[in-house]
């Protein structure tokens, strides 16, 4: 699976959201200013040679799903976050985030007690 640009992201991140779309709903959903259609239409095309997309065709409209799960993307980029910054140590990003984050015990102890609960 090939990583996204920061453009790319937004926009799957938006698919992920709805779906199943066309190049008006994701620009619909973005901010102001928004984008050319154009550039909305070349980053699809290009998530969907990447393998992270797929259309239907209604005539001319085209109607977009993603085939790559946002979870199955989630992972792979948790995993090179920890790869490249944490020494390849899942432990070191969680000391991390709980520093960062300032997360006392008692927190710490329901996040694993609701993991435990979800397992």
């Amino acid at each position: 699976m090939q990583r996204l640009t920061k453009v790319e992201e937004e926009i799957m991140q938006h698919i992920w959201d709805l779906e199943r779309c066309t190049v008006r709903d994701i620009l619909d959903r973005m901010g102001t200013p928004k984008p050319p259609h154009s550039t909305i239409s070349s980053i699809v095309r290009i998530l969907e040679t990447k393998g992270f997309l797929d259309h239907k065709a209604y005539g001319r409209t085209y109607e977009y799903f993603p085939i790559i799960l946002r979870k199955d993307y989630s992972k792979k980029s948790v995993r090179k976050l920890v790869s490249d910054y944490f020494d390849g140590s899942p432990k070191s990003l969680v000391s991390f985030l709980l520093k960062e984050e300032k997360i006392d015990l008692e927190e710490l102890k329901k996040m694993v007690d609701d993991m435990d609960e979800d397992n």
